[in-house]
């Protein structure tokens, strides 16, 4: 038979292999002994928990991403929505992580969808899509101010994506095509003034040298000759018909015909 002292031992050092445990860096253990919390968390490395005396709760101190399901919102311009979200968070506080919460996942999670709720529902379709920055930011802090006390931080928040009914999307897409087409007359009325400006200042400019028009007509009978065309447009000034006509003594449009007496 095996003597006593040995098998007394045996069971000794087998307790105290089982007591060993071994925390990764990431990892902290929680320690309650006799259901009392010990005031520091043990870790990383090889630690020493002996049952049933102790007992150890694993805490992660790595960040962590939590999908927010998606939320039935309505703006404050009454337009139906459904949001869903992402949370980066991670442990700070080990201790505080099991004492405060029974989960801090499903609590922060669950806090996240009715803040969510709230805080889209005070903003417009508008804000959402133009500002959704802004919109990350109260919500970070909200959601870091109620978990701070639960050793959780809440490093961002960012509205994950927005599905909207189709008669929203097609509103909004007549509404940029109008945007648009309303742009493209402004530019084009904008070239038409700027046009008209060039003109006026060209017509200007040659009214002070007269000459300056037949050599502009020249230009554009060389103009006309290299495209070849067998028909010829030659521009007259009507200034020029006007003199021909009363050097001529034709009648104009100016001169009273004589009627039969």
């Amino acid at each position: 038979m095996i003597p006593i002292p040995i098998i007394a031992t045996i069971i000794v050092v087998l307790y105290i292999l089982s007591a060993i445990k071994i925390l990764r860096e990431y990892e902290r253990g929680v320690i309650f002994r006799l259901g009392r919390l010990l005031p520091n968390a043990k870790g990383p490395g090889i630690i020493l928990v002996f049952a049933p005396v102790d007992r150890m709760v694993r805490i992660s101190l790595r960040q962590e991403a939590l999908e927010v399901p998606p939320q039935d919102i309505i703006t404050r311009d009454n337009v139906t929505l459904k949001v869903n979200a992402v949370i980066f968070l991670r442990v700070i506080d080990p201790n505080h992580a099991v004492v405060e919460v029974s989960n801090y996942l499903h609590q922060t999670s669950q806090f996240a969808q009715t803040t969510l709720r709230s805080v889209l529902g005070e903003v417009e379709l508008d804000e959402l899509l133009a500002r959704r920055e802004k919109i990350n930011m109260r919500l970070q802090s909200i959601l870091d101010a109620h978990t701070s006390p639960w050793g959780v931080k809440v490093a961002n928040v960012e509205v994950k994506q927005v599905d909207m009914p189709e008669s929203m999307l097609r509103a909004m897409a007549k509404q940029a095509e109008a945007e648009r087409e309303k742009r493209s007359k402004i530019i084009h009325a904008e070239g038409e003034f700027s046009a008209a400006q060039r003109l006026v200042d060209a017509a200007r400019l040659l009214a002070e040298q007269p000459v300056s028009i037949q050599l502009r007509y020249l230009q554009t009978l060389t103009e006309i000759g290299v495209e070849k065309n067998t028909t010829v447009v030659f521009p007259v000034p009507v200034d020029i018909l006007s003199r021909i006509t009363e050097t001529s003594g034709w009648p104009t449009a100016s001169t009273p015909v004589p009627t039969k007496p």
